[in-house]
């Protein structure tokens, strides 16, 4: 089963694309209804798409992942199929307080191929796992210790900073 995004934010950037293949380029209203529905995610998707920091890595098995290397020089990994990005705005804005459809990560992946900008690379199956499991193991290094009362306490290591 396919996810989906709102019906409105799907024919934005279906209208989108239209207008990029017609014209090569996305019409102002275009871009002020991406503001209003994506707020300020769609500005800052946009700059990470005009500095090309989005990958495609594509295995022979076809299985597929986006990075996202992000404005602050981290690379974050997306799943575009199920609207999934590894970064903390994700996890805090889209799923914890459901206040945002996607982080800014995740929109410049639609934007980038709407405008045909993503860059790709193809790597071997084995080397798409290597990818996966180093994110895994980097989200692992923030460590949850429970404290003498019962509540959870999180604790960041310095590397995963």
């Amino acid at each position: 089963m396919a996810v989906t995004l709102p019906t409105v934010a799907e024919e934005l950037l279906n209208e989108m694309a239209t207008a990029v293949r017609e014209s090569a380029r996305i019409p102002d209203e275009h871009l002020l209804s991406l503001k209003f529905i994506f707020g300020t995610s769609a500005v800052q998707a946009l700059d990470l798409v005009d500095r090309q920091s989005i990958t495609l890595i594509s295995s022979p098995s076809g299985r597929h992942i986006y990075q996202v290397l992000g404005s602050a020089g981290k690379t974050y990994t997306c799943l575009a199929s199920c609207h999934y990005c590894s970064c903390p705005a994700f996890a805090f804005s889209v799923l914890r307080k459901n206040d945002s459809l996607l982080c800014k990560h995740l929109l410049a992946i639609y934007l980038s191929q709407i405008m045909g900008t993503c860059q790709q690379l193809s790597v071997s199956d084995n080397q798409l796992t290597e990818i996966l499991l180093t994110e895994e193991e980097q989200e692992h290094k923030a460590k949850i210790h429970l404290t003498g009362s019962g509540r959870q306490k999180f604790q960041v290591s310095r590397e995963a900073q």
